[in-house]
Parts: structure tokens; sequence; C-alpha cells
């Protein structure tokens, strides 16, 4: 049986009603900082949440270029009923994403033990990128683990730069745990292609990404068979207001995504 994947759509906060919101609600990966920041976007997510969907709060590294501290993540996970919390990580470094991992784990366990902590695999070879996964796939703490996104072309085998390779050689090896969640972290350089194949695996539960609007935004399509050749974007909290005229265009990029991904989940018609 082939499981679907769940799409988490990565907007501006002003965008979250068009392009975010969910029927049926089922998984967001929320930045901490808007928790924290914006009223607007705080009340969306917690609503969404009470409509039965799973809020996985980021640490805010990709955005910001550092973590929250341990007590804001907190805050935030608990300003919209959070399930989870995205543990501090390194780019490229497994050793000091163990380091950020577990110190951050300690001093939000101090606080709370309410919430799942997914860890994020990062290295710079594939002996360290073992050696990241073997810590956290053993750490109690651990709930989740998630794979970053595979941005740069590299060899197809190489485990901590292609991320359909590091799913793969976790299933042939007898390597995935049945206690951990694990996720997918943005969607990489071959977009939402990827999730077709990425979902033969029943055991990876979400991805998310932003590219359906930021492409969308652009008056660029997302073909269902591609080609996916994505040109250099803006990060989503310095993007121009999106003309109305392009909103169709990012819905049907959303649903090119979610197609890929087998999921059923679609945008609601009014406010959800």
């Amino acid at each position: 049986m082939v499981k679907s994947i769940d799409f988490s759509v990565i907007a501006p906060p002003r965008y979250l009603e068009a392009f975010v919101a969910q029927e049926p609600a089922r998984v967001h990966h929320v930045a901490a900082q808007h928790v924290l920041s914006d009223s607007a976007y705080r009340k969306f997510f917690r609503r969404e949440a009470e409509r039965g969907a799973e809020i996985i709060v980021d640490n805010g590294v990709f955005d910001l270029g550092h973590a929250l501290p341990a007590a804001d993540l907190v805050l935030a996970a608990r300003a919209v009923d959070a399930r989870e919390i995205i543990l501090p990580d390194v780019l490229g470094h497994g050793i000091a994403t163990i380091k950020a991992g577990d110190e951050a784990a300690r001093e939000i366990r101090e606080l709370s033990d309410e919430f799942h902590l997914c860890a994020v695999l990062h290295a710079a070879d594939d002996q360290e990128w073992l050696r990241c996964y073997d810590h956290f796939a053993s750490s109690h703490y651990v709930g989740a683990i998630a794979l970053p996104a595979s941005r740069r072309p590299a060899p197809e085998e190489q485990l901590c730069r292609t991320r359909w390779a590091a799913t793969r050689y976790l299933e042939d090896h007898g390597m995935v745990e049945e206690r951990i969640v694990y996720r997918l972290l943005g969607l990489g350089r071959t977009g939402h292609l990827e999730l077709v194949e990425q979902r033969e695996h029943e055991w990876i539960a979400s991805v998310d990404g932003a590219a359906p609007v930021s492409l969308g935004a652009m008056g660029i399509a997302m073909l269902p068979d591609g080609p996916y050749d994505k040109p250099k974007t803006v990060r989503v909290e310095h993007m121009d207001p999106i003309p109305e005229k392009r909103f169709d265009l990012i819905r049907q990029n959303i649903a090119v995504v979610r197609r890929a991904a087998g999921s059923n989940v679609r945008i609601p018609e009014g406010p959800s």
C-alpha cells in the first residue's frame, strides 16, 4: 500500500487563508518567530489546531540564521497548541547539530515535557550523516527526525546530499524506527517530483515547502510530470505583495504538489 505524505504550504502571513488553510486540517509547519510577533498568524494556527491539525513549530534557523532560545520555542508552541518542536540544527554540520539538538532538548525538557522533539539530520559527509542519524535515532528524547531537502546537484548515492538516497538507505538497511515520525523539510532540486518516489516509503509523514507559492507569484506553473526547474526566488518573508491574478496559479501549484504526495487535502473555498 502506498501511503500519502501530508504537505504543509509555507506562505507569507497575509496569505494564510488563501493558500495555507486545509480541509481536512492535517499538518502545519509553523515559524516560531511569526507566532511570537504576529497575533493574526498565531490566531490562524491555533484555530487550525482546534480543527485537528498537527502543529509543528520550527526553530527559526532557516529564516533568521539562528535558532530561537528554548524558552521562546516553548512559548510559541504553547501559543498555537503545537504537538512538536523542531530542534536547532546547523546546516551541513552533523556534530554541531548533535550538540545544538542535545542542548536545546535538555533546556526544553526542563521547561516542559508536553512536546515531541524533532531532530534534523545534517552532515558534511556520509560517515558523519550516519553518526548523526544513529545518535538521534537512539536518543530517548527524539520523537521525530527530519531530512532537509537536497538542493544542489550531488552524487545520487551520497546520503548527506541526496535525500532520496538517504531514505532508500534507511529502509534497505532496516534502520527505520517504528517509534519515530519521519518528516521531509522543504522541496529539493526536483521539487514535487521527488514526492512521487518518497511516498513509496510508508513511514514518511509530512513535507513542507514554499515553492508553489513563490513560483506561482512569479507566474510559473509547476507541471505534474515536470520538468522542474526552479529559478532563484526570494524568501517568503521578503516576498512582495502577490497580485490577485496569480492566486489561481498558486492554488494549482499547491494541488500539483499534493497530487504528487498522494494527498487529498484541499484549500477550503471560504475561510477555514
